[in-house]
């Protein structure tokens, strides 16, 4: 299958604005929701989906149920992997860290285990405990285990049931879902883990993002799939939404809290709950994105760096948590704490290093494959 390289440099960008939105510097607030009220976490999510519908269901049309089916559950044996190593990375080494010169911000991260080490060891490795920062993958690798099932259905019988269903979970979650499957779990199960530690991103919510960025890159392998068209009416409110999103993002005086103090509006553009505005300005932005970023892309030099990055996505979101936990404990998480230069010195080392691991990655790779082997599959 054709690599789509700009695909590739789509997840690069997410990654470096994942990591300037995690270092505490003076970019994280003006680089933290660039193009509007939407992060980079979305657009890594859905990309990710995207490619997994492109890939895994071209398995299922060549080889069968059965091997896509492998094939997702061997890449979630994978992302679990890298998430037990990162743990183990957090409990251990920059535990001690920050215990030796008492770090505030890597023992607030770590209050419960610090509390209750033996449960949050378990619990962690369960993917039930979340310290911040490290809920992401655990919500990834829920939504791969789910993938192969709705992908098979999917394919059987169209899209059409899965996204309603899908639509109907995303809206049981704005309602509190989570908080009444915890209490269940909490009375029938005696879940020691505080509902605050299980991650702040809804699943429930995201499972949406997800399901949607799969049923997209599924539909380009369908047999008549056509690209994807819209019309010149939808294009221009898709452009004045995104521009005044922009705007609003970046000129209003309450930054990346739309509506200031006001905390019922502000749920409105929730991250964590993928609030129903949130989910109308990552539309438009992807509206437009599809129709120009084709033509954009063709247009600027290539950005190696970037494909290097976004090619190798899990080992580099993996060593920029290891990076962010490490600059937390420690130089704490002020973003002042260091004047401008400290700040670039600061950047230009955890990017070089990020991009050390992309080309080693790339070069492990490599290894013993055919002169232009890894050019033909696109991988997620």
């Amino acid at each position: 299958m054709k690599r789509y390289w700009e695909i590739d440099a789509l997840r690069g960008l997410m990654l470096v604005l994942m990591t300037i939105t995690h270092l505490p510097t003076r970019l994280t607030d003006p680089l933290g929701q660039p193009f509007g009220f939407v992060s980079a976490a979305e657009g890594f999510v859905l990309l990710s989906a995207f490619v997994a519908g492109l890939v895994y269901s071209r398995i299922s049309y060549n080889r069968g149920v059965d091997s896509m089916r492998q094939a997702f559950w061997r890449r979630a044996l994978k992302v679990y992997l890298s998430q037990a190593a990162t743990l183990l990375f957090l409990f251990t080494i920059i535990t001690a860290v920050s215990l030796r010169i008492d770090q505030p911000a890597v023992k607030n991260l770590l209050s419960f285990y610090l509390a209750n080490p033996r449960e949050g060891f378990i619990f962690s490795l369960l993917l039930v405990y979340e310290p911040a920062l490290l809920d992401i993958l655990p919500m990834y690798i829920f939504f791969m285990l789910m993938s192969p099932w709705v992908l098979a259905f999917a394919m059987r019988h169209g899209w059409a049931g899965v996204m309603v269903a899908s639509a109907t979970v995303w809206g049981l979650a704005q309602f509190g879902l989570s908080e009444w499957l915890y209490e269940l779990a909490v009375r029938y199960v005696g879940l020691p883990v505080p509902f605050h530690e299980m991650g702040a991103f809804n699943a429930f919510a995201w499972q949406f993002l997800w399901f949607t960025g799969l049923w997209m890159g599924a539909s380009r392998n369908a047999p008549a799939a056509q690209p994807f068209r819209f019309p010149t009416w939808l294009l221009v409110v898709a452009g004045a939404a995104a521009l005044y999103g922009f705007y609003w993002r970046h000129h209003g005086i309450n930054g990346q809290a739309p509506f200031g103090g006001d905390v019922e509006l502000n749920l409105l553009f929730d991250k964590w709950q993928l609030g129903p505005l949130r989910i109308v300005n990552l539309v438009v932005l992807g509206i437009l994105a599809i129709r120009f970023g084709p033509d954009f892309m063709r247009r600027i030099p290539r950005l190696h760096w970037l494909e290097a990055m976004g090619r190798a996505s899990l080992p580099v979101f993996c060593a920029h948590l290891v990076a962010v936990l490490t600059v937390l404990a420690v130089f704490g998480d002020s973003q002042t704490a260091r004047p401008w230069w400290g700040d670039v010195l600061l950047l230009g080392a955890v990017f070089s290093g990020l991009y050390g691991v992309a080309r080693t990655v790339q070069w492990w790779d490599e290894r013993g494959q055919p002169p232009g082997a890894l050019a033909e599959p696109l991988r997620d």
